[in-house]
């Protein structure tokens, strides 16, 4: 009897594997069997969407922000109080709880790659751009996207989807043609984002104007830094302005607090100090080169 049972566990143990695996499979090759209008997308994200308005008289350029796998925490309430000082709307982009991914953990089912990758996920952020053109008050030029670890991953395969007609796996269309989207992409910041085999974020070239940053953590324990610089000499060779930092010495969700209670990882101040400044020189640099100064 015991033997029976440990065959059976393990045949459903495999069960499991082969499923996982499939739906990795899926993934990778961008097929979402399920679909949503953009109106449909639009309408389960305004709930959740934050939208933070600077104090100086409109109207502003705009910022979309992007957390990591996990959900929205408190490193984006921190680079939206940079941007509001960088004279921003900011709309902190919540992909997660209209989804009831901030349930139960289930987050963690993104963060194994197995729900929401980053290709499906870029739908939410053309869905996002498109609503910002819309209201009032919101210079749609030149907006930023800002994305963290899986936000990150979500923002290349955005600029890589703009190349093709083809929407988002998960999308019906695009919000608009993706020529108009693409035209009013801005400054990129990536931070330790993720550049792994379910990637796509090589594929395709970024709409000419915008520009991007990318910021590594050298000992990243979560998403591998090589990986990202191999990706960033493959974006800039096909002409791409896209410079990639790595940070010496410091682990992956450098700027974050919040945290589950099996995390490893933790804040560290001084790096969060460290790419603020940088991030904060890439704006200046960006407003410049617009400018033809």
């Amino acid at each position: 009897m015991r033997q029976r049972l440990i065959v059976m566990g393990g045949a459903a143990a495999a069960i499991i594997l082969v499923i996982l695996g499939l739906n990795t499979a899926r993934n990778a090759a961008g097929w979402q069997p399920i679909t949503q209008t953009p109106a449909e997308r639009e309408a389960m994200l305004a709930s959740a969407w934050d939208i933070r308005q600077p104090p100086t008289p409109g109207p502003h350029k705009a910022a979309v922000l992007l957390s990591g796998c996990d959900g929205v925490h408190d490193n984006m309430d921190y680079w939206a109080n940079v941007l509001l000082g960088q004279d921003r709307t900011v709309m902190i982009l919540d992909s997660h709880s209209p989804r009831k991914l901030d349930k139960v953990q289930s987050w963690r089912a993104v963060c194994a790659g197995q729900i929401l990758p980053g290709s499906e996920r870029a739908g939410d952020l053309a869905v996002a751009m498109a609503a910002l053109r819309r209201m009032p008050g919101i210079r749609p030029e030149d907006t930023m996207v800002l994305g963290a670890s899986h936000g990150g991953w979500t923002a290349m395969e955005f600029m890589a989807e703009l190349d093709s007609d083809k929407p988002p796996p998960g999308l019906t269309e695009w919000p608009e043609d993706p020529h108009s989207l693409a035209a009013r992409v801005g400054p990129v910041v990536l931070l330790y984002p993720y550049c792994g085999l379910l990637s796509r974020g090589e594929e395709g070239r970024w709409p000419e104007g915008a520009r991007g940053l990318m910021i590594l953590a050298e000992k990243d324990s979560i998403t591998d830094p090589d990986a990202c610089r191999q990706m960033a000499d493959k974006l800039v060779g096909k002409g791409v302005d896209l410079h990639s930092i790595t940070l010496p010495g410091i682990n992956h969700g450098f700027d974050q607090g919040e945290r589950s209670a099996l995390s490893s990882l933790q804040l560290d101040p001084a790096a969060r100090k460290k790419a603020t400044s940088l991030v904060t020189r890439f704006l200046q640099g960006f407003a410049l080169r617009k400018a033809g100064l």
